[in-house]
């Protein structure tokens, strides 16, 4: 007879997705209040921290359920919905409302609309195979976010570099969520360097593109990320 699990233990990992969720909620509202300042700091800024913070609690809803065994369709689906929120529409509303700052063509600036689109699709395909295990079909939709983080820092620190570039990016950086080329997992199962020497390098880097260019190195980090994974070809 199978013994059903406590129902605060097997939901604990369901409420860490919630605060992911939570999270993305926070960054979609900063957003929308880009220029205002709250708390002493810059909506922008409380946009990115929700967004880190999101990712956060991503990994840890993943390692509770884990830990504790905790694994159900429910907590799935979550996880995948808070995802498309946290990392597909927050960036996406950042990015939008960047634009529209900078933008004589309002209109195009409405392209940010994609990238939740296609993350929708991408967590979709990837919640309905089961061959994307321990690697992945396309761009992850958490290191879509980061790469946005990252541009948003670009744009502070080196200037807008105009509406026709920033739709251009977004086209490529959405289709790359849906592509079929294979990316490998970012995730740690030991320690091994051998095992783990594309994760090691891209730590390294992430360090010294952040140390050398500020926020603006998380999307070089991506990038790289993403030419790694292409020499790699990684197998599925």
């Amino acid at each position: 007879m199978t013994q059903k699990k406590n129902p605060i233990i097997a939901n604990i990992s369901n409420t860490v997705t919630c605060l992911n969720l939570i999270s993305g909620c926070v960054a979609v509202y900063m957003a929308f209040n880009i220029g205002r300042t709250i708390g002493g700091v810059d909506a922008a800024v409380w946009a990115m921290i929700a967004i880190a913070a999101a990712a956060v609690f991503d990994f840890l809803d993943g390692a509770t359920a884990r830990l504790l065994k905790a694994y159900s369709n429910l907590g799935k689906d979550l996880d995948s919905l808070s995802d498309l929120v946290s990392f597909g529409v927050a960036p996406a509303m950042l990015m939008l409302n960047v634009m529209l700052q900078y933008s004589a063509t309002p209109w195009l600036c409405f392209a940010a609309f994609l990238i939740p689109v296609c993350g929708a699709l991408r967590l979709a395909k990837f919640n309905n195979d089961t061959e994307q295990t321990t690697s992945f079909k396309g761009l992850p939709i958490p290191a879509n976010a980061i790469f946005w983080i990252g541009m948003y820092g670009w744009i502070s620190s080196y200037g807008y570099p105009g509406t026709a570039v920033m739709v251009i990016l977004i086209v490529l950086l959405s289709l790359a969520m849906v592509g079929r080329f294979k990316m490998f997992s970012l995730k740690f199962k030991n320690f091994d360097f051998s095992e783990n020497f594309c994760r090691y390098v891209i730590i390294i880097a992430a360090v010294v593109f952040v140390i050398l260019y500020g926020l603006a190195g998380l999307a070089w980090t991506i990038l790289l990320y993403f030419l790694l994974s292409l020499l790699r070809r990684e197998r599925i």
